[in-house]
C-alpha cells in the first residue's frame, strides 16, 4: 500500500537528485575546505604576530643586556679613576708634607754641625742627633729618599749646578766635588734636585 501512495521517480529524476546531493557534498566539502584555510591562515597569522612579538622581545633584552654591560663598564671606569684619585691626592699631600719638612732636616744638620765644634754640649748633641735619627728614620719609612751626589757624574735628573770650580783631582772632572744643599727622591721621583758644586 504505501508503495502505491508513493510516486515512482523517473532515472531522470534520480539523476537530477543525485547531481543535488553530489553538488551539496561539493559544497560542503568546500565549505569545510575554506574553513580549514581560514583557521589555517588565522593560526599562521597568530604564529607570526607571535614570532614578531618574540624578535620584538629579543631585541629589546639586546637592547638592555648592551646597556648593562655599557653602565658596568662606566661604573668599574669611575671606581678605578676614584681610587686613582685617591691615591693621588693621598700621595700628594705626603709629597707636600715631606717636602716642608726638608728644611727642618737642613736645619738638623746644620745644628748636628754647630754641635760637633762646640765645646761641652754632648748632652744636646746626643738628644739633637737621636730626633734627627728619628725623624729621617719617620721619612725614609714613608719612601724619602737621598740622592747621591759627592763623586757621582753630574746629571741634570737629579743634581743642579750652583757652581764649578777647578776638579782637586783628574778623576773628578765633571762629577760632583761638594753639595750645597742635599737632594731628595719620593718614591723614585726626584722632590728637591741636589744643588752641587762640579769639577771643571
Amino acid at each position: 500500500m504505501s508503495h502505491k501512495n508513493k510516486k515512482k521517480m523517473t532515472s531522470e529524476e534520480v539523476v537530477e537528485e543525485n547531481k543535488t546531493v553530489a553538488e551539496q557534498e561539493e559544497s560542503a566539502a568546500k565549505e569545510a575546505e575554506s574553513a580549514e584555510e581560514s583557521a589555517e591562515n588565522t593560526l599562521q597569522k597568530a604564529v607570526d604576530e607571535l614570532k614578531a612579538a618574540l624578535d620584538t622581545q629579543k631585541e629589546a633584552v639586546e637592547a638592555q643586556k648592551k646597556e648593562y654591560h655599557y653602565l658596568m663598564a662606566e661604573f668599574d671606569n669611575f671606581r678605578r679613576r676614584s681610587a686613582q684619585e685617591k691615591l693621588e691626592l693621598v700621595d700628594t699631600a705626603a709629597k707636600g708634607v715631606i717636602k716642608d719638612l726638608l728644611p727642618v732636616v737642613d736645619d738638623f744638620e746644620r745644628a748636628l754641625e754647630a754641635l760637633s765644634k762646640a765645646e761641652g754640649s754632648e748632652a744636646a748633641k746626643e738628644g739633637t742627633e737621636l730626633i734627627y735619627k728619628k725623624l729621617v728614620g719617620t721619612l725614609k719609612s714613608k719612601g724619602l729618599e737621598e740622592i747621591e751626589a759627592v763623586g757621582k757624574e753630574f746629571d741634570t735628573d737629579e743634581h743642579e749646578a750652583v757652581a764649578q770650580i777647578p776638579a782637586p783631582e783628574e778623576k773628578l772632572k765633571g762629577k760632583v766635588v761638594e753639595v750645597v744643599q742635599k737632594g731628595y727622591k719620593l718614591g723614585g721621583k726626584v722632590i728637591r734636585f741636589a744643588k752641587v758644586v762640579i769639577g771643571i
